[in-house]
């Protein structure tokens, strides 16, 4: 399991700039929220992909809303660190470097901040220093607290107006990891003989 894994709804962004939503259970009209707000379906290995192509950071931001919005009338379980869609009508210049930079693994997430908010918003939200600018988070968390950690430290970093890239380490929507494996429910079998005597 990955940390695409853990909610009812992820939105992320490969490395190449395609902003997807990976769906985790079954929402009921998902499929037209999605395709609606400019999203295309791809099929993945155990899932269903849904893809924008690299655009602009305002289309992005507005086609990922709409999806938002919409599927926020189903679940509350959603989580969005996708990279392409941060933008703001009073966004300085697209190139600048972030304050803050996250990257994330399989199982770890680590984080560079240049400025002292980045550091002091980073150490709120449990991350340890590794060297002067760079922090990770403790080990043994599991994927949910890292994720929990990850969009707190963000969300934080956001409200203040900090600029945020957060790099899941998907170079392109091939590179999403196949869905994880789910064990059917265990279906209980007919009462034993013994159980069926004792209610004679």
């Amino acid at each position: 399991m990955t940390l695409l894994d853990v909610p009812d709804v992820f939105i992320g962004s490969t490395d190449d700039g395609h902003t997807f939503v990976v769906l985790n259970r079954r929402i009921r009209d998902a499929a037209k929220v999605l395709t609606d707000a400019g999203f295309r379906a791809h099929e993945h290995p155990g899932r269903t992909l849904y893809l924008l192509p690299p655009g602009t950071c305002q289309d992005a931001h507005e086609r990922a809303g709409d999806a938002m919005h919409g599927l926020l009338a189903h679940t509350y379980d959603l989580v969005e660190l996708a990279w392409t869609t941060r933008w703001s009508p009073d966004a300085s210049d697209s190139g600048t470097v972030p304050d803050l930079r996250f990257q994330v693994t399989d199982d770890s997430v680590t984080a560079t901040a240049l400025t002292a908010p980045a550091h002091s918003i980073l150490e709120q939200h449990g991350f340890l220093a590794a060297d002067a600018s760079s922090y990770r988070l403790a080990p043994g968390l599991g994927q949910r607290g890292l994720l929990s950690a990850l969009t707190a430290a963000e969300a934080h970093a956001c409200a203040h107006g900090l600029t945020v890239h957060i790099s899941l380490g998907i170079p392109t929507p091939a590179d999403i990891s196949a869905a994880p494996r789910r064990t059917p429910p265990t279906v209980p079998g007919p009462p034993s003989e013994r159980a069926a005597r004792k209610r004679r």
